[in-house]
């Protein structure tokens, strides 16, 4: 059913992707087969080059778009989306910025109550071996020199071989 805001299944996944890994795929894998459209939205976009956030959102897009072209899925966009930090006006600024949707998915609870607030259907994202997939771990390794490689689709290490991530984020390490 069509409604204001899109299909009632068109999807919206918020996350800052840094760097796009495993879990992340095989949630939205799940996802897509559960909607009509996926909007994948880029958190945090503006940030980089620091510790917690070292990938552009420009990278974190081509990690993002070539895994998916990779894994066969066609029914999701990609939005990068910039923290506000004025939660009143947050969802508008998310809504803006996308293709309709009716359902959030989302474990993160100030996402959560921010959509329930302004009348979305909110749904947990399925999580996917969270001990073994996660950002921070993927990207500990990579300033250790640890297998990171494992962790990530082959096209997100792609990228980051491509920008010299592994330098990027070494060299980042102190400040």
């Amino acid at each position: 059913m069509q409604t204001a805001r899109g299909h009632e299944n068109d999807s919206l996944m918020i996350g800052r992707f840094q760097p796009f890994h495993n879990g992340h795929l095989e949630v939205i894998r799940k996802i897509s087969k559960l909607s009509e459209n996926l909007t994948i939205g880029i958190g945090s976009a503006q940030y980089s080059h620091t510790v917690s956030n070292p990938f552009t959102a420009g990278e974190r897009y081509r990690m993002i778009s070539n895994s998916l072209k990779d894994s066969g899925i066609d029914n999701a966009s990609i939005v990068p989306i910039e923290d506000l930090n004025r939660y009143s006006v947050w969802v508008s600024h998310v809504i803006s910025m996308s293709p309709p949707f009716s359902v959030v998915y989302s474990n993160n609870p100030l996402t959560r109550r921010l959509f329930l607030e302004a009348g979305y259907e909110i749904k947990a994202s399925p999580l996917y071996n969270r001990s073994e997939y996660s950002g921070t771990e993927v990207r500990r390794r990579m300033m250790v020199g640890e297998d990171w490689r494992p962790l990530v689709p082959k096209a997100v290490a792609d990228v980051i071989d491509d920008i010299d991530g592994i330098g990027r984020i070494r060299g980042l390490k102190d400040d």
